[in-house]
């Protein structure tokens, strides 16, 4: 399966060029090999936080499907000269992936966010797909010597969905895969605050002209400190376009 990905490389990352629909569908089958799976929802600040921890930067090259998750990510595709068919966003690929769980009976685990809030998305998605089966919770801040392996191999989930943050939730599954056998996990960062109604997402205008980052730093300006690698990223991708295209004359 891994010839036939078409990829846009941003900064030495391979994003997989995949529609919402298409990422769904090669999720589908990963879950119907019922092998490990990691999927990395990619923004402009994982690409540049790759770019400074080689143990992140090897996971991403070893994951099964990189989505381009980021208005910043989709731009660099059209300066690089590969325009994506799409933003897939974190959280709208787990929105699409839980309405198919209805349909198609997945088990779901929701690992990360602060203590009680998996819970209360939990509550929210019962709601929102009745029928879907959550197969346990957990926050994310917990300690090495309580990490909820052994409730999540117990409940034996088709989909784990962890968001503990980036890097981080990338790199607990990458360390646990072994125990992870059969389950698709995903990094999510942020989107369990959104399921369980903890933050509010952009309008849908906002998310077109390509401002949800915008809307979420206006609700949590603390991720003001996350957003200051922006200006290096895009001195980098430009720079790197400039290059190739000298490269080709």
């Amino acid at each position: 399966m891994g010839e036939s990905r078409q990829r846009v490389e941003v900064l030495g990352i391979e994003v997989d060029n995949v529609s919402l629909e298409e990422a769904c569908f090669r999720v589908e089958q990963f879950i119907n090999a019922a092998r490990f799976a990691l999927v990395v929802t990619a923004n402009p600040e994982i690409i540049m936080l790759a770019q400074r921890d080689p143990e992140f930067r090897n996971i991403i090259r070893q994951a099964d499907l990189v989505t381009a998750d980021g208005t910043g990510v989709v731009w660099a595709g059209k300066w690089l000269g590969t325009p994506f068919r799409e933003r897939v966003a974190g959280v709208d690929l787990a929105e699409a992936l839980l309405a198919k769980a209805r349909e198609k009976g997945w088990r779901i685990f929701l690992l990360g966010a602060k203590p009680g809030v998996a819970e209360k998305a939990a509550r929210r998605l019962q709601e929102m797909f009745p029928g879907i089966a959550i197969a346990g919770t957990h926050h994310g801040y917990f300690r090495e010597d309580e990490e909820p392996l052994a409730r999540i191999k117990a409940a034996k989930p088709h989909l784990l969905l962890v968001g503990m943050g980036m890097g981080r939730q990338e790199k607990w599954v990458w360390r646990n895969r072994r125990h992870l056998a059969g389950m698709v996990c995903i990094g999510v960062g942020g989107t369990l605050d959104v399921l369980a109604g903890e933050v509010k997402r952009a309008p849908h205008l906002w998310r077109r002209l390509g401002l949800e980052w915008l809307y979420r730093l206006l609700q949590e300006p603390w991720r003001i400190r996350r957003l200051l690698v922006l200006p290096a990223y895009v001195g980098k991708v430009i720079s790197t376009a400039w290059e190739r295209k000298r490269g080709k004359q």
